[in-house]
């Protein structure tokens, strides 16, 4: 019996653990151990973090075992597992301390078998066939000659060898390649991916330098086992072919091979060389037909205009002669002349007599009568002469006036009586000496021409004689006290 405190007795030697080196010691005894590990079970409980690790359970049954894929090998998973899947996974056992258990951290997963692969597909075609992806009206009619056609496969197989070829043979089409990987990690990423950037084009037109938007799509790829095949079960591929906005026809494996992309497509072919005879009509035999229906109608319109001039012929015989129809308004047209000369000789005969009324009016004296009141009236609306002259002789008087008083005022008047006029280079008129000083070079205005000048700043005695400012000074008074004739003041 035990006290009520814990103890080491005499010789004891093992002293306690904490949890945490317990569990410690645990999880490197069991990593040790299953460093290792393939195991086979049925999937439980999937779990897809946000983070984007996978949790998931492992049981049979008689046992369940917890497990754990981490981000970076669950983005390389060939297929996407689901509960009740059975598959064998590889990697390592390990413990968890935080939950007192054991679990196994999974680093490589695959189906235990064409059975649970089987399995998976029928489920997921339970699944998109719920969602009506399958259904009949879904499909599209293809376009009967494509003027470009898509085609989504590996660039190096003989698959895209084997269209091409019949393409050329066919009908020589426009064909636009998407090289994408067709089995193996990252395939149906890459195909989803090809089809919906088809979808998506944006025609950039014939000549406009951009890509030609494609009139029909085919995915393509030869034949395999189902595991070769199974990226075109993958629910994002055959979401990628329902969801195309243009046609599909969906060309992987072989007749015997049947994928869910088949069921989504709008058109089945068995073979890659059958979806190309299948987008294409046969160039040479619609040529033969076009040429058997030109020929047809032409036929068909010598035939008409055959039948037509038998008609003709038989009517024109039924016909009475021309002579026969025209002798009636024959007749009728000299009825009509013959009355259209009586009717214009009566009409001439009154014309005539009311002539002969009017020309009694236009006798000479009573248009003599008429002119003679014309020109007393005219005699009586006609101006005296002094009334018209008056104002012309007052006008051109004024005229005179305003000429005579616009040459006293000009400034180059006094030139004549032998004055000059001073302006600087800029045609400014200069009307003193500290401005002709600042100025320095001038022109000097006569009435008979310009001189150029230079003034200096020299001594007054010598610059301004006193016989020079005299007629300036006399200039300037009678410029400014000229006016004194009566008439021209009346004018202002």
């Amino acid at each position: 019996m035990g006290g009520l405190l814990a103890e080491s007795g005499a010789g004891d030697n093992a002293a306690p653990l904490s949890v945490s080196e317990i569990s410690n010691s645990l999880k490197r005894v069991v990593e040790d151990r299953f460093g290792f590990v393939r195991i086979r079970g049925e999937i439980s409980g999937y779990k897809r973090a946000a983070s984007g690790h996978v949790y998931l359970a492992l049981k049979d049954d008689k046992a369940v075992l917890d497990g754990v894929m981490w981000k970076g090998n669950a983005g390389r998973l060939p297929f996407q597992p689901e509960d009740g899947i059975e598959v064998v996974v590889s990697g390592k056992l390990t413990t968890y301390p935080g939950r007192s258990k054991y679990q196994v951290v999974i680093e490589k997963m695959e189906l235990a078998g064409e059975g649970a692969l089987m399995q998976l597909f029928e489920k997921l075609k339970a699944k998109l066939q719920g969602e009506g992806l399958f259904d009949q009206s879904r499909k599209r009619a293809l376009p009967f000659l494509p003027k470009t056609i898509g085609v989504v496969t590996s660039p190096t197989g003989s698959v895209i060898r084997d269209i091409l070829h019949r393409l050329a043979d066919r009908c020589p089409t426009h064909v636009i390649v998407w090289p994408v990987l067709v089995q193996g990690e990252g395939a149906a990423k890459q195909i989803a991916g090809a089809i919906n950037g088809f979808s998506n084009m944006q025609s950039g037109g014939e000549g406009g330098g951009g890509l030609v938007r494609p009139d029909l799509i085919i995915v393509a790829r030869g034949g395999g086992s189902i595991e070769d095949l199974w990226s075109f079960n993958e629910e994002i591929v055959v979401r990628a072919v329902a969801d195309c906005s243009i046609p599909v026809i969906s060309a992987v494996g072989h007749e015997t091979d049947t994928t869910l992309c088949d069921f989504a497509a709008d058109l089945r072919a068995p073979t890659p060389t059958a979806a190309a005879e299948m987008a294409v009509p046969v160039r040479a035999e619609w040529l033969a037909t076009l040429s058997e229906a030109k020929v047809r109608m032409a036929r068909s319109v010598q035939r008409g205009f055959s039948t037509a001039q038998e008609r003709l012929e038989a009517q024109r015989r039924l016909m009475p002669a021309l002579t026969d129809l025209l002798r009636p308004h024959q007749q009728r047209v000299d009825e009509l002349a013959d009355g259209m000369k009586h009717a214009m000789r009566h009409n001439i005969v009154q014309a005539r007599s009311r002539l002969s009324e009017s020309g009694g009016a236009l006798r000479p004296a009573m248009l003599r009568q008429r002119l003679d009141t014309a020109k007393s009236r005219l005699d009586r609306c006609a101006l005296p002469v002094q009334l018209i002259e008056r104002p012309l002789n007052d006008a051109r008087q004024r005229l005179d006036n305003l000429w005579r008083l616009a040459q006293q005022v000009s400034p180059d008047g006094p030139l004549k009586r032998g004055y000059a006029r001073v302006s600087a280079l800029d045609k400014s008129v200069i009307g003193s000496r500290a401005a002709a000083i600042k100025a320095g070079a001038v022109n000097l205005h006569f009435h008979d021409g310009t001189v150029a000048a230079h003034v200096g700043d020299k001594p007054e005695a010598q610059s301004e004689p006193p016989a020079t400012k005299a007629p300036a000074t006399k200039a300037k008074a009678v410029s400014t006290k000229k006016p004194a004739d009566d008439r021209q003041q009346d004018l202002f």
